[in-house]
């Protein structure tokens, strides 16, 4: 898209807006629209079209819009778009950092799904606000005017992606965001129940060996454990962005292993310092993988990684195994816990932060007690992420006073899919480097 040949106001200013010889020329071109304001910042214009018309013909009230780390949905006046009057024309502008990226969402209303009236004390408002808020996340539509492929997570559906022009550059999704992936190579994949004995759970396992399948293996191949492993086999599918990194050379010939999370209670309980999990990966599921799956995985060179509430169980397989898992991927780690009382914000307002926060596993790592052995670490936080910051900023101060080699960055976006898919990538090659 050439960035200097649409000027929104310009655009949306036209006598014409609207017409049906507009929205021809509109869908021509990229939405949203993005244009440079000042050095290093975008002006970006949402545009959605009222299948239903203008105000008089439309029983749409209120066209709402959720952006990743931009708008915040718990204000009791969540950001919308605005009608142009007398069309069908609907459009919100924001300003950005040129390297953002984010996802999106617009949750079209009519007037039986507003707001209700404020009621109650604050507590009470914000308990209303979070019901209604859910209960119109069903109407949630993605932009059909942005030609990239959608992605979703397990608490969303379809959401469309915006790469600011100085984001990480992401070329690996290339094909899943045109639509032009393929499947996974059947000889390189494989995808099983694992039934843990010691969990006395079952949940998907999916594996996959990138290289050719009909190479000579003269050397044994990193192992990699991806956290909710739901997220990369199936929501955003990384299979065709690790073959294109390793065709090119920036990751090794690899075998990765995808853990189902099963559900958000079981995701809960797993991913917050738990043992046990930690103990059947190893005692369980990681024997099985090292026997049966071709590609001559190493047992000496493992690395974990994990988002969320996974990147705090990447971080303590880590520290707590070293010997095991000697490579460790962080991203918008959940440093806070145990003491979620870190997340609590006023009522309607962003998390605030807290520098110097921190959690229960940078505390630990300042009581010495860790096991011997030096972690190399990628670890990255979200500059949109609030009170997460700090709590990784303290984490990370706690690892290299404990003599870890730790890659640390922070990237321009929030708690997000579409942004850890790129650092996910970053971080193995720098992991997997040596």
């Amino acid at each position: 898209m050439n960035l200097n040949r649409v000027v929104a106001a310009d655009r949306l200013l036209a006598s014409e807006v609207g017409d049906p010889a507009w929205w021809a020329q509109v869908a021509t071109e990229e939405a949203p629209w993005r244009e440079f304001v000042a050095h290093g910042t975008m002006r970006v214009t949402f545009i959605w079209r009222d299948p239903y018309g203008n105000e008089q013909t439309s029983p749409i009230k209120r066209v709402y819009i959720d952006i990743n780390s931009v708008t915040h949905h718990h204000s009791l006046d969540p950001q919308s778009l605005q009608r142009i009057a007398g069309t069908d024309a609907w459009f919100w502008q924001v300003e950005r950092p040129a390297a953002w990226r984010g996802s999106y969402v617009f949750i079209p209303v009519t007037a039986e799904h507003l707001p209700p009236p404020a009621q109650g004390d604050e507590k009470a408002q914000y308990l209303a606000q979070r019901h209604w808020w859910r209960s119109i996340m069903d109407l949630a539509v993605s932009d059909p005017l942005n030609p990239l492929a959608t992605h979703s997570t397990d608490w969303s559906g379809a959401l469309s992606a915006l790469h600011l022009p100085q984001a990480p550059e992401q070329s690996a999704w290339h094909a899943l965001d045109t639509g032009m992936a393929t499947q996974p190579d059947s000889q390189r994949f494989t995808a099983l129940d694992w039934y843990s004995q010691r969990l006395g759970k079952r949940r998907k396992v999916w594996m996959y060996t990138t290289g050719s399948a009909g190479d000579e293996i003269q050397n044994q191949r990193p192992l990699v454990l991806l956290l909710d492993g739901q997220r990369w086999a199936q929501q955003m599918p990384i299979y065709s962005a690790l073959d294109f990194e390793t065709r090119r050379g920036r990751l090794p010939a690899a075998v990765y292993v995808l853990i189902d999370a099963i559900d958000s209670q079981q995701r809960n309980e797993d991913l917050s310092c738990n043992k046990a999990f930690w103990q059947a990966i190893q005692d369980e599921l990681l024997p099985w993988v090292i026997d049966t799956i071709p590609g001559n995985p190493s047992a000496e060179c493992t690395v974990v990684a994990g988002q969320s509430l996974g990147g705090l169980a990447a971080m303590y397989a880590g520290l707590h195994w070293p010997e095991r898992f000697n490579g460790v991927l962080s991203q918008s780690g959940s440093f806070w816990w145990p003491y979620i009382e870190l997340l609590n914000a006023p009522s309607g307002q962003p998390c605030p932060r807290q520098p110097g926060a921190a959690g229960g596993l940078a505390e630990w790592l300042g009581t010495g007690g860790q096991p011997a052995g030096r972690l190399r670490i990628f670890q990255e936080v979200g500059s949109h992420e609030d009170v997460m910051i700090d709590v990784n900023d303290s984490l990370h101060e706690a690892l290299i006073q404990a003599g870890h080699q730790v890659h640390y960055q922070i990237f321009e976006g929030g708690h997000d899919g579409l942004c850890w898919r790129g650092g996910m990538l970053d971080g193995l090659a720098w992991l997997l480097a040596e």
